[in-house]
């Protein structure tokens, strides 16, 4: 019987935990134990509610999931967040957490999953962060509008809504770059240019990418920030699952961003 500091121990291994920087309220890995032998494994964007909930529901005790339970950072344990907690104990589930690590793993990552839902081959690396490279990039011939379509086919499913910066009629995407959640910034707009970039695939961004985007001659179709980062924590499951005959389900619980 798979106990959750094995899992975690070669988890933290697969995903390079301990050496990839991130943001401090991520603290990636284990980031709730729990006593008895896992069971069963649910994944989820979030800690949330609905994610925890759904879990207890399909009977795991294993929760992983990109944003973690301190992504907010620190809070007091009253109101949702006691009973979030309270639910995770009663229901002795663990909680595992991954979020930059699991951007930009070369096969369960968000990014590289991304790409082949979109039908494009990353052949590069993209979106440096502290010497680390979270996101793919590669080169294509397809009409930027079928690429929209593409997105759009995609995160439909997720009840997401595509968003994208003004594009001439039989504009083509020969050269893309690709950072799923908040990947439009200042930052990652001056990189595509220095890469010769014509078309930028993210999540979501502030406002003032758009206008950046507009005026440089990019493009960027902002695939919703939580339809783009379901991907990898579903793979991990699957993974996680198939490895240690374990039964592995996907909470959706969109935030509608």
């Amino acid at each position: 019987m798979t106990k959750i500091h094995e899992l975690a121990a070669y988890t933290d291994e697969l995903l390079g935990t301990d050496e990839v920087p991130d943001y401090p309220a991520a603290l990636n890995g284990l980031q709730l134990e729990n006593r008895s032998a896992i069971k069963g494994i649910a994944a989820a964007v979030d800690v949330s509610t609905r994610a925890i909930d759904g879990a207890v529901r399909v009977g795991a005790n294993l929760l992983i999931v990109h944003h973690g339970m301190f992504w907010g950072g620190l809070e007091q344990l009253r109101g949702a967040s006691y009973q979030r907690l309270r639910t995770l104990l009663e229901h002795d589930v663990a909680v595992y957490s991954s979020h930059l690590p699991l951007d930009r793993h070369p096969t369960l990552g968000n990014n590289v999953l991304l790409a082949n839902e979109l039908g494009l081959r990353p052949t590069g690396t993209f979106a440096d962060y502290s010497g680390f490279f979270i996101g793919v990039s590669g080169e294509s011939d397809v009409e930027t509008s079928a690429l929209v379509q593409r997105a759009k086919k995609f995160a439909t499913a997720f009840s997401g809504e595509v968003r994208v910066t003004p594009i001439t009629q039989g504009r083509r995407t020969k050269r893309w770059g690709m950072c799923t959640g908040a990947g439009a910034s200042s930052d990652t707009l001056k990189e595509a240019g220095r890469m010769q970039i014509d078309t930028l695939i993210v999540g979501e961004g502030p406002h003032h990418t758009a206008v950046q985007a507009e005026e440089s001659g990019l493009a960027i179709i902002y695939a919703g920030h939580y339809a783009t980062e379901t991907l990898g924590v579903r793979a991990l499951a699957e993974h996680l699952g198939e490895k240690y005959g374990i039964p592995a389900n996907f909470v959706s619980a969109p935030t509608g961003l």
